[in-house]
């Protein structure tokens, strides 16, 4: 069954509208809890955290309601960084864990992700499930009178995030002497990064630690490293870290400002375990939107980059079944399953530095381990049909194809959550890999009725 509900990353949309209102977070723990719902001689328990957007404080009550309703328990953990629930999910014996959160949107969107009683992201199959158990919730769903589940906040649940990610670095280094800039881009991760950094030995200057419910991701952390980039040059601090809203996503500045995407970190992390005998799979896994300038780099160095489709969970299931142990997104998403189940931006700041640490060298010289090929995506909007049918659409694909053979790639593929296909192209001439996507994004955007065949 195709999931209608679900995209990429849970359930996403604007708050207190279809299909993020409190009517359908409610029905959503009711149909997720049925399905994880098992009878192992205690009660079902159901983990919830959030982020600090306002809409939070409709949702979480919410799925409260839900998962009470059929008899499940439920620990809040409050604002919590998504990596964390994932964590404590297991930790705690739970039967499925949540998260309310629209990652790195504005305050005016929010999300619901699901993790298993494993502390994995569900898969495709299990989604599609509760989507369909959503259709036939009853009466003969809800739990007696005398059965009804209760919520109890965890109080302990930062310390132990806390402690979890401190294990991930090596107890051999420490952070003294390093001063960080760290922007937790007014989200879930406010009150634990700080924390954690300065905890390991950082000089710590914090941004984006006063969440008011409206300035997630307010020109601020991940989304919008600027305010970050400049702090860092103007402490002279020898790294910036900037998380997005549920911070399980990392985007770093050098000492002098320069951005390092997550292409960088994959190639750092990838060389670094490598030469420490600690990369499992002789490669990384990461999507077909990592640059072409890493491929090249791993093949020199005699590993693999395993491209998957957009999404981190689609290079975790990768990572899973092939066992790797180092896989993300260009975006910012580092999953290392040595030490967690999904990404985690705080983590993957560590292992950064703590590569940092070890070289003894600036990150700019540290983190700069390809030369990046000029990439181009923009993205062509249509009204309807299938633009990638029409005869003047795939001769300007041909075109690219034929023009990038050798020297680039290029790749087409349509968002799952609006009427617009992404272009991609990337090869060594910047001005001709622009030309090639503006050809092809303006075929997609010039219907005429007489190309409508192929």
């Amino acid at each position: 069954m195709a999931r209608a509900l679900f995209g990429t990353d849970g359930i996403r949309g604007r708050a207190n509208t279809e299909p993020m209102t409190a009517d359908l977070a409610m029905k959503v723990a009711m149909a997720a809890g049925l399905h994880f719902r098992k009878d192992h001689g205690r009660r079902p328990l159901a983990v919830i955290g959030k982020d600090t957007r306002l809409s939070g404080y409709m949702l979480e009550p919410a799925m409260v309601a839900g998962f009470t309703a059929i008899g499940m328990d439920v620990v809040l953990v409050g604002p919590m960084p998504t990596p964390a629930v994932a964590m404590l999910t297991p930790s705690l014996r739970a039967d499925l864990g949540v998260v309310i959160s629209a990652s790195h949107n504005g305050y005016q969107d929010n999300g619901i992700k699901l993790f298993g009683p494993d502390g994995y992201k569900l898969s495709d199959a299990v989604e599609a499930d509760i989507e369909a158990r959503l259709e036939s919730l009853g009466p003969s769903a809800l739990a007696g009178s005398a059965d009804l589940g209760r919520a109890r906040r965890l109080e302990d649940a930062q310390g132990r995030y806390i402690e979890a990610v401190k294990a991930s670095f090596p107890s051999s280094l420490r952070l003294d002497g390093l001063k960080v800039v760290v922007d937790c881009a007014h989200g879930a991760g406010y009150k634990v990064a700080p924390r954690v950094l300065y905890e390991l030995g950082a000089d710590v200057v914090a941004m984006g630690v006063s969440p008011d419910g409206f300035n997630i991701n307010d020109r601020a952390g991940a989304v919008a490293p600027q305010a970050m980039r400049a702090r860092v040059v103007e402490e002279r601090a020898d790294v910036g870290l900037a998380f997005d809203g549920d911070a399980d996503r990392l985007i770093l500045a050098d000492e002098i400002g320069q951005m390092i995407d997550g292409d960088q970190v994959l190639g750092m992390i990838g060389r670094s375990w490598s030469e420490d005998g600690r990369l499992k799979g002789g490669g990384v896994v990461a999507t077909v939107m990592s640059n072409l300038g890493l491929e090249r780099f791993l093949e020199s160095i005699d590993l693999k980059l395993i491209r998957t489709k957009v999404g981190d969970r689609y290079v975790l299931e990768r990572m899973r079944s092939d066992g790797y142990n180092v896989g993300g997104e260009q975006s910012g998403h580092m999953i290392f399953t040595d030490y967690a189940k999904t990404g985690d931006g705080l983590l993957a700041a560590l292992q950064v530095l703590a590569v940092l640490v070890q070289a003894d060298k600036p990150l700019s010289q540290v983190a700069r381990v390809f030369q990046r090929l000029p990439q181009v995506l923009k993205n062509a909007c249509f009204d309807g049909g299938d633009p990638l049918q029409r005869r003047i659409v795939k001769e300007a694909m041909a075109d690219g194809e034929r023009a990038l053979a050798g020297t680039g790639r290029l790749l087409i593929r349509k968002s799952g959550t609006e009427p617009v296909i992404r272009v991609m192209a990337e090869g060594e001439d910047e001005r001709a890999v622009t030309r090639i996507v503006d050809s092809i994004v303006a075929a997609i955007e010039n219907r005429s009725s007489s190309e409508d065949a192929a």
